[in-house]
């Protein structure tokens, strides 16, 4: 049910009245609290002193002195009409006992009042002057704790002020500012620490997307070129016969195998920037099986002697990445190679890190050359098949490792040829796998027919 209109219309102005901004409402909660503490303080201490100074039913009665007593005693007796003569020394017979009683009850009952008077009004002078005193100082403190509060407010709300500002920086072109807040482990630190890994997902989102977008429009052009140029030639001629056109078709056919390629490679490579989104555990000696498997065919007709070592080597990780890693890897393996050479395998685990091992034989590299073997588009110039390559295998092979926390190396030999390793973090379950994975039929045996798996 809504509410009624003049209802909603104190809410809409107790509305406008509450202050917008954070440090504001932060110093009123701040100086609200303590002025209510303040006040409860000042309540008891109120309580206190006045129990005090009041003493209750059980406060004792105040007592003359001796001397007092007898001053009073004597003044007393001085107005009192003279008695019989005495027969000492001419002065006057004594006062009865119970005339000198009743006198000396009268003192105290006059010195007890008058106490009291005093008392009540030495009460009150102090009771007054302790809550002058108390509410002056608690006006006072209250203004103080507002500005401290004040302050306090804009040191806690610094952090969020400079995320705020790092925030409205942001853009594409401008994702490598971070806050790298210093202080201790509390919230705003977490805030803070999370708005850098967000900017860190979107650098490496957006530095993908202009890799992608540069890549593709680098690559592309080739192949739509070759599929342009034999369309238009294929139409130039006049009298177009069916062997022109298959063959028109053929060209077309084997540009779009070369745009897919590409376009395949470029999304995975990246994906493979962009981070992890589902990891499980693998065994890499697996995968090397199956990426043998793949170039079985290709190797036998090369004539290559395939060797393999393959050890339980449990990582934890994506499968499809690090299954076209592993693939990349043999197929490089295989196809920058020569006539009649070798491919060598090896997986294992040493110190914590499951390892891949791929070498090959082929032409001399230049070791100056192999660090720039991860550039994109850098293409070997001697193959023993037709692989087709667009020059990103090694490119997805290093964005791979690097996602999965891992390093991979190249080294060139001298008597040529590439040796590959790959290093990754091991998952903790090498004991386990080496008795649970399934058998490497292949390895330890060379020859050009058996092969450990998949390219």
């Amino acid at each position: 049910m809504s509410a009624s209109p003049p209802a909603r219309r104190l809410r809409d102005a107790l509305r406008r009245l509450w202050p917008k901004r954070v440090r504001t409402r932060l110093m009123l909660l701040y100086t609200s609290l303590f002025l209510g503490g303040g006040v409860i303080v000042l309540g008891l201490t109120f309580a206190l002193v006045s129990n005090s100074l009041h003493g209750g039913s059980n406060a004792p009665q105040p007592r003359p002195s001796p001397g007092l007593l007898q001053a009073c005693k004597q003044e007393a007796s001085a107005r009192l009409p003279a008695g019989k003569p005495s027969t000492v020394k001419g002065q006057p017979a004594p006062l009865p006992a119970s005339k000198l009683n009743a006198i000396t009850a009268e003192c105290k009952k006059v010195f007890q009042e008058g106490a009291a008077v005093a008392a009540t009004n030495q009460r009150d002078h102090t009771m007054h002057e302790l809550e002058v005193y108390s509410w002056l100082g608690l006006a006072l403190l209250t203004a103080v704790s507002a500005g401290l509060g004040w302050l306090v407010a804009g040191r806690v709300l610094r952090p969020v002020h400079d995320i705020t500002a790092a925030a409205q920086r942001a853009s594409e072109r401008h994702l490598g500012e971070r806050l790298n807040l210093r202080g201790p482990d509390d919230e705003l630190k977490e805030l803070a620490d999370t708005f850098d890994a967000m900017l860190d997902r979107l650098d490496l989102a957006f530095a993908a997307q202009r890799q992608f977008v540069a890549n593709a429009s680098h690559e592309l052009r080739t192949p739509l070129t070759s599929m342009r140029t034999a369309i238009d030639v294929a139409l130039a001629k006049p009298n177009r016969t069916t062997e022109q056109l298959d063959s028109m078709a053929e060209k077309v056919r084997r540009s779009i195998d070369r745009a897919e390629r590409v376009i395949d490679a470029l999304l995975t490579l990246a994906v493979s920037n962009q981070g992890l989104e589902t990891v499980e555990p693998l065994d890499l000696a697996t995968a090397a099986e199956d990426a043998l498997d793949g170039v079985r065919d290709v190797a036998r007709d090369a004539g290559l002697a395939v060797e393999s070592d393959l050890s339980p080597a449990c990582v934890e990780g994506s499968r499809v990445l690090l299954d076209r890693l592993v693939g990349n890897l043999v197929q490089n393996a295989v196809v920058h190679n020569v006539p009649e050479g070798w491919v060598r395998l090896r997986t294992g685990t040493t110190d914590g890190r499951a390892y891949l091992e791929v070498s090959n034989s082929g032409p001399m590299v230049d070791p100056e050359l192999v660090p720039h073997l991860f550039e994109p588009f850098r293409r070997a110039d001697v193959r023993t098949g037709s692989g087709g390559g667009v020059g990103l295998g090694l490119s997805i092979v290093e964005a791979v490792a690097e996602a999965h926390h891992g390093l991979v190396e190249a080294t060139a030999p001298a008597d040529g040829g590439l040796v590959v390793t790959l290093t990754v973090p091991a998952s903790g379950d090498g004991d386990r796998a080496a008795g649970g994975v399934r058998p490497h039929p292949g390895a330890g045996v060379t020859g050009p027919d058996v092969l450990p798996q998949h390219v």
